[in-house]
């Protein structure tokens, strides 16, 4: 888990193809690796990825052909510029939301205005995914956790306060670049609970059981 509070940024050093999956290694001098051994996983641009290899200031990870068709890995070049976030340790503070870093599309920005010394970043709003995005509610673009403060009915907008545009690859963006988006956790699972149908019990619900227990 993450929290999607980007911690450092980091280049894409080495992309080497292996048998339909792909090898990755991305070096970082302002990410600390101290604490970082093989099979942690590391968010980067927002998808979760499985240290495989370590040097003093890099990383590597394998990319399977699943990651490879739901994300835009396969479009970057060395060099690109990335986002990174160590997983979430239980005695750290919750500082974003709680993230996956299980990408669920990309999406493209649509325009970017400087607003006094914020940003305001407007994204498409993918159909398949609108349910999720709410007003004042939580979601991640390239690992990076943030407000939803509009909603319209193709589009959503975002506000950068000058920290997130510091230690982000936000302001690197172009009209019309392609992001990883990753919906509110808990609001997936939401959509869940209310659009399938759950069998009652063997034996049938216990209703005075569950007024006793204070849920009726």
């Amino acid at each position: 888990m993450f929290t999607g509070i980007i911690e450092a940024t980091g280049t894409l050093s080495r992309l080497s193809p292996k048998g339909g999956d792909l090898s990755v290694t991305i070096q970082s001098s302002s990410l600390d690796f101290s604490d970082v051994k093989l099979g942690d996983s590391i968010a980067t641009n927002g998808v979760c990825l499985t240290v495989t290899a370590l040097g003093a200031q890099s990383f590597s990870a394998d990319l399977s052909a699943e990651t490879l068709a739901l994300t835009r890995f396969g479009e970057y070049k060395v060099g690109q510029l990335l986002n990174l976030e160590k997983a979430l340790l239980a005695t750290g503070r919750l500082g974003g939301h709680l993230v996956s870093g299980h990408v669920d599309g990309v999406t493209s920005l649509l325009a970017m205005e400087q607003s006094a010394r914020a940003w305001q970043l407007w994204f498409a709003l993918p159909a398949e995914l609108a349910p999720f995005i709410a007003h004042k509610g939580s979601v991640t673009i390239d690992g990076i956790s943030l407000t939803v403060n509009e909603v319209l009915t193709d589009r959503f907008r975002l506000t950068i306060v000058p920290h997130t545009a510091a230690q982000t690859t936000l302001l690197t963006l172009q009209k019309g670049s392609r992001v990883h988006i990753e919906v509110d956790l808990l609001a997936r699972y939401i959509q869940r609970l209310l659009t399938t149908p759950v069998a009652a019990p063997k034996g049938g619900v216990d209703l005075a059981l569950l007024a006793q227990r204070g849920f009726l």
